[in-house]
């Protein structure tokens, strides 16, 4: 069959034919074309980035809030730099310092027993004490006190765990840190701060006197008097009552006593020394100085002093064949004018 019969039999369909082809033909059409389908590939991926620009946006909004908040927080961490926690340790692994100033008189006393009390009714000590992480012999942890040596022994009377900072510290700074937080509370007496003081020069902790006053911020005369007092003999020491009684004013009349008759010096300590109940501090001291004073050697041209009320001689002060002075009194002193002329001599000698 030939190709013009072929084509003679198609069938085509009859009827109202538009020459326009309908708008979704249309549409359809320039879909297919390349240059359609570019346009619509375009829309779409705009669209996307749209999209993906506004979830963008609230995310670096939302970093924002939260790097806002963090800066506020890192703020309020700043105000507690370097601060440490309190914890609750065992007294019984609390040691005291190489560098302790509190001496063992602190733990005795209606103060001490006043502290122990507020502790007591506590519960706990409300204002913690500090201490730094050593090692003993056999490698166990334990706790050498920094400042708190009279909180830790209240703790320790009372079997009550002792609320304290733990802080790792060099000798140095254990050294200044006690130094000045036991300033700020109970002034330490003269003599212990001369004992820490010169205990601290001793190890080598402070190549100079001047290099340990400037470290704690105090004044160097007054540690090198404080220093004086802790270097005093030890019998002298112990003829107080309690070396706690030694005062700044004392240290060079007590060690130009000594230095102008040891012997002398020495052999007064010791008798205090030996007492039961000893006299007062200021006692002690004007008996010391005294001991190493020049004896006063008397002259053929001294003559008595007397002493007289009214026309009536009623005392005479001499000199006795080694120096010592002599009051001879003619009459007869009750009980109560002996304890004044007693208390007069006294105040006499110390001044």
């Amino acid at each position: 069959m030939s190709l013009k019969d072929k084509a003679s039999r198609i069938k085509f369909p009859m009827g109202n034919v538009s020459a326009t082809p309908a708008s979704s033909d249309v549409s359809d059409s320039k879909t297919k074309t390349a240059p359609g389908a570019m346009m619509a590939f375009a829309n779409d991926r705009r669209s996307d980035m749209l999209k993906e620009n506004e979830e963008l946006k609230k995310k670096v909004e939302s970093v924002d809030l939260i790097q806002a908040r963090l800066d506020e927080t890192l703020g309020e961490l700043r105000q507690w730099e370097g601060a440490k926690g309190v914890r609750p340790l065992d007294p019984q692994l609390i040691v005291r310092s190489k560098f302790a100033n509190r001496h063992e008189l602190n733990f005795e006393g209606a103060e001490f027993a006043a502290l122990k009390d507020e502790i007591a009714s506590a519960g706990r000590n409300i204002q913690p004490i500090k201490v730094r992480p050593i090692k003993d012999k056999t490698g166990a942890v334990l706790y050498e006190i920094v400042f708190g040596h009279r909180r830790h022994e209240a703790c320790r009377q009372l079997g009550i765990p002792v609320q304290a900072i733990v802080d790792n510290l060099d000798d140095q700074s254990l050294f200044v840190e006690m130094d000045r937080e036991n300033r700020s509370r109970k002034d330490l007496s003269p003599w212990e701060q001369g004992v820490m003081y010169q205990k601290a020069l001793n190890d080598g902790l402070f190549p100079t006197l001047r290099k340990l006053a400037d470290a704690l911020g105090v004044d160097a005369g007054n540690v090198s008097k404080t220093i004086s007092l802790a270097e005093l003999p030890e019998a002298f020491v112990q003829a107080f009552p309690s070396p706690l009684d030694l005062q700044h004013r004392w240290a060079k009349p007590l060690r130009d006593a000594f230095s102008a008759n040891p012997a002398a010096c020495l052999a007064t300590a010791k008798k205090f020394r030996g007492l039961t109940t000893k006299p007062s501090a200021a006692e002690v001291y004007a008996a010391l100085v005294a001991a190493g004073s020049p004896r006063i050697t008397p002259t053929h041209q001294e003559t008595p002093i007397h002493i007289a009320v009214g026309k009536a001689n009623i005392a005479k002060i001499s000199h006795g064949k080694s120096g010592e002075t002599v009051v001879r009194f003619e009459v007869a002193l009750d009980e109560m004018k002996t304890l004044a002329l007693a208390d007069f001599i006294r105040q006499l000698i110390a001044s």
